[in-house]
């Protein structure tokens, strides 16, 4: 039996953990598909893998003898340090920056800072990681044997807009709680048949669990090629403990509640 382990996608290493489509036209790594209803695209996109550089800095106006001369930024009286206002952070600033730890509050949570993504990070990694510091990550990777065999993306409905759309069709959907949704379910051709993919939704659905969700949904393409697709079929996620919440030849919703 293969070694199983599963990895969280969160930077630049966890995203070369990706593996790659067996359609060559399609690419996990480059995928906006579901985060952008409009234009996002399954296409394989090389240039999205190489890191984002910063943008140009502005050129410096000291030497332009046609600049306006410098007077400091302008005085806003809503900023939480401005000198006539109370210190940021005390019980009479109600335009405290709440990340201002200058007054220490013995009654306020202590709050930590979450993880962050590097400006300059692959685009992907941006996409997957942005609600990082809050909900966590949001794709998983199936490695067997080492090598990366299953991939799904996943989180909340609002992170995904094309899911929203899908679900706009059919009013009658629960919305309150709003679920999870599992977007994305890939596997390699060697890695198939071996109940992996499974196994990975198994993972997602117990981690959806802990984070408070209280039911996921995932929207299959029926019709779909298995190569061409990363939604499955309705069969398979009736497999994985779904339910068919809205039987439709084109857009079907699956749903399991937590």
């Amino acid at each position: 039996m293969a070694a199983v382990r599963i990895i969280d996608v969160t930077d630049d290493a966890g995203l070369a953990r990706i593996p790659p489509c067996v359609d060559p036209a399609f690419d996990h790594r480059t995928c906006d598909y579901w985060e952008d209803d409009r234009r996002g695209s399954k296409a394989a996109r090389l240039s999205w893998l190489e890191a984002t550089p910063p943008p140009p800095a502005r050129p410096s106006l000291a030497d332009n003898p046609f600049a306006p001369p410098d007077r400091g930024p302008a005085f806003n009286p809503f900023a939480p340090k401005a000198a006539n206002r109370p210190a940021a952070g005390s019980f009479l600033d109600p335009f405290a920056d709440e990340d201002d730890t200058s007054v220490d509050n013995p009654f306020a949570p202590k709050r930590e800072r979450g993880p962050a993504v590097p400006s300059d990070a692959p685009r992907k990694v941006q996409l997957l990681a942005r609600g990082l510091a809050v909900f966590g990550s949001y794709a998983k990777v199936l490695e067997a044997d080492g090598e990366p065999a299953v991939y799904c993306q996943f989180g909340p409905l609002s992170a995904y807009p094309r899911a929203q759309r899908v679900r706009d069709l059919y009013p009658k959907l629960p919305s309150a709680p709003l679920p999870a949704v599992i977007t994305c379910i890939a596997t390699t051709s060697a890695a198939r048949g071996l109940g992996l993919a499974k196994a990975l939704v198994e993972a997602v659905v117990e981690d959806l669990t802990t984070r408070g969700f209280s039911a996921v949904e995932a929207y299959p393409e029926p019709e779909a090629r298995p190569d061409a697709t990363s939604a499955a079929n309705p069969a398979f996620w009736r497999a994985c403990g779904f339910e068919l919440a809205v039987d439709d030849d084109r857009f079907p919703v699956v749903r399991r509640e937590l």
